[in-house]
């Protein structure tokens, strides 16, 4: 995990955004599911979803709860040790990576 850039927030939405509507994973291909979905929260479309996610907005919930869960793929070049954590002298994978997650999405 860590803290993901604006660039990094809008190309996941873009690409890999999916939405959640009466528990069914609907692509957000158009700015009209988003605007029946969290139009009462003054959530209109894809740039309004993604402001309200990446400044952690007064419906932050709402809009998080409407994003399904974004379905990654391994990163290229693979991951270096699982065992361990990013941190660790022996330098594993899992962990607080803060600023440097936006380079593993982008793998």
């Amino acid at each position: 995990y860590g803290y993901p850039s604006l660039k990094t927030v809008r190309a996941l939405v873009y690409k890999r955004g999916f939405g959640k509507v009466t528990k069914q994973r609907i692509p957000l291909s158009d700015n009209s599911v988003i605007t029946n979905a969290l139009g009462k929260h003054g959530i209109y479309g894809t740039e309004d979803l993604i402001h309200e996610i990446y400044t952690v907005g007064p419906h932050f919930k709402q809009a998080a709860n409407f994003l399904w869960p974004f379905k990654l793929s391994a990163p290229r070049g693979g991951f270096k040790c699982k065992r361990h954590g990013y941190c660790e002298m022996k330098g594993g994978d899992w962990g607080n990576r803060e600023a440097e997650i936006n380079e593993l999405i982008a793998r």
